[in-house]
């Protein structure tokens, strides 16, 4: 690569280090690349690390030794990612979202570009020191979501199916209980698709009593996985402490109250804003 002046290899490397979060990048690959001296790249990062901080856009760690560089792990500042779950939360407050049954129409919501990068920071805010090794949802609602956040934590999607596919190859397959229908339901993964002993993250859309969380928790099990943490766009509020067949969660909204003779819908932030991770974050918050 040709060599170019400060300006255009700060804008360079920030494109770099936004494109490929939670990557070790050395010093000399960025050395090489832009032929330029180690010194002058250390002084290039201390610009970006302060500009990326001072905004909020993440933080920028920096390793020592023959195997050190730099790691980019981005994060919603505190005072956007509550401002911003707020908005979300008036928006499926909306009356006309109300179906029959009760139930809340998202649909629309999870197909937002805007809504899934935000939603997508946030639960890679929220899970940043887990370090997974993959995203594991099932289908259908819950693959944005899941796929927003993997591009922020930089690993793969694995994709729970409902019914087995004849192009997914060997599966292993669980009933479950539904926690919305409580109807006995299968779940199913392709052999290939995780290696055994794999640390994961669950991202679901919707959580009422769990069960299909504990559902995926249980097929996981199968493939000696390490559930390192589960994050919901939406909890429902409606469901006893005794009822929730999960405890350890981080929401992002919580569905209070529906009620449908009089067309009222009441959501607020989840646990994640209620968290001492959140605090701690906020305590750390250089605005």
């Amino acid at each position: 690569m040709k060599k170019l002046r400060r300006s255009a290899r700060l804008v360079e490397m920030t494109q770099c280090l936004l494109a490929r979060p939670h990557t070790l990048i050395s010093l000399s690959a960025f050395s090489e690349r832009y032929r330029s001296a180690k010194s002058s790249i250390s002084e290039d990062l201390a610009i970006i690390r302060e500009v990326f901080e001072t905004e909020g856009i993440g933080e920028l760690r920096t390793y020592s030794g023959a195997a050190g560089g730099v790691r980019f792990v981005p994060r919603m500042r505190p005072d956007r990612a509550l401002e911003r779950i707020v908005s979300i939360c008036r928006e499926l407050e909306d009356p006309d979202r109300l179906l029959p049954g009760g139930y809340l129409y998202m649909t629309d919501l999870l197909g937002q570009p805007s809504l899934l990068r935000d939603t997508g920071l946030m639960f890679a805010s929220a899970f940043a020191g887990l370090e997974p090794d993959a995203i594991v949802t099932v289908e259908t609602k819950g693959i944005p979501l899941a796929c927003a956040t993997a591009q922020f934590l930089n690993v793969p999607v694995v994709i729970a199916r409902r019914d087995q596919k004849v192009t997914e190859g060997s599966t292993v397959s669980i009933n479950y209980v539904s926690g919305s229908s409580r109807r006995i339901q299968t779940m199913s993964l392709a052999r290939r698709a995780l290696k055994e002993g794999s640390r994961v993250l669950i991202i679901d859309d919707f959580m009422k009593a769990g069960g299909t969380i504990r559902g995926m928790i249980d097929l996981l099990g199968e493939f000696r996985a390490v559930v390192g943490g589960v994050g919901v766009f939406v909890e429902s509020g409606a469901v006893g402490a005794g009822e929730r067949l999960l405890s350890d969660y981080v929401s992002l909204a919580r569905l209070e109250e529906v009620d449908e003779k009089n067309r009222l819908v009441r959501v607020r932030p989840g646990n994640f804003f209620e968290s001492p991770e959140f605090s701690r974050f906020r305590e750390n918050d250089p605005q």
